[in-house]
């Protein structure tokens, strides 16, 4: 019979997606902790969260599921400390997030869009200059059987993957140094939109009222931000390739 004072089970059922567990086997017996499951991830990838937050519960359970607590003494015996949020700390930072399967696919999916678009936008083919599709992209990763992992930003595992599609699709990671000169009528109004594409440097007002700047962007990106810049301007900005470097 269950005891008064212990909460329901925790169904995983009821929030499929949010709701996770943090799973440690440590001194022969098995210890869980409830987290939200976007604040696991973001904690496991080195993001400054609150626990508070992160925890569903503030209790360390043998059995989440059938709401079963871990008892203060083997709590003490294990860990040394029966206090919760040092226990949760060591179970994020040494044990296993059992996410469930339908967050985990979304994690996987969502990081596997942004990869493809970091490749596209990052990456050239050699033989063209120009940006490979995101489709031709996405062809490849799955003939290289690509593994995304969830608890890796897209930045830790891109340049990985990519080392993994050069024997597919030829890719070359190449920046561009562009250098733009925004006529007076529109120097003001676009100079905050030419800074947004990349990374400036050597800007200047001039005495007319006009701006220029270098502009380095992903030379996959060249085009675009060129006919952007044109049709804000109605063709009148001024941009000069200076450099295209790998």
């Amino acid at each position: 019979m269950r005891s008064a004072n212990l909460p329901k089970p925790i169904t995983m059922d009821q929030e499929r997606i949010s709701v996770s567990l943090a799973k440690i086997k440590k001194g022969g017996e098995h210890f869980e902790i409830v987290v939200d499951s976007d604040l696991a991830v973001a904690y496991k990838q080195g993001k400054d969260v609150d626990l508070h937050d992160l925890l569903k519960s503030q209790r360390i359970f043998t059995h989440a599921t059938q709401g079963i607590f871990a008892a203060d003494m083997r709590l003490q015996a294990v860990f040394n400390t029966t206090d919760a949020l040092t226990i949760a700390k060591l179970i994020l930072a040494e044990g296993e997030i059992q996410l469930t399967a339908e967050y985990r696919a979304k994690l996987v999916e969502d990081k596997r869009k942004r990869i493809v678009q970091m490749i596209h936008v990052h990456c050239i083919d050699p033989k063209n200059h120009l940006p490979h599709p995101p489709q031709r992209i996405e062809n490849a990763m799955e003939e290289a059987k690509v593994r995304i992992d969830e608890f890796k930003i897209p930045e830790q595992q891109w340049e990985e993957i990519i080392k993994k599609l050069r024997p597919i699709i030829p890719l070359r990671v190449e920046t561009a140094q562009l250098q733009v000169h925004l006529p007076t009528t529109y120097a003001a109004k676009l100079h905050g939109l030419a800074k947004s594409f990349g990374k400036i440097s050597k800007e200047m007002w001039l005495s007319d009222g006009s701006w220029t700047g270098t502009l380095e962007i992903p030379a996959g990106l060249k085009a675009e931000i060129m006919e952007k810049l044109n049709a804000a301007t109605h063709g009148s900005v001024e941009i000069e390739t200076l450099k295209q470097t790998s």
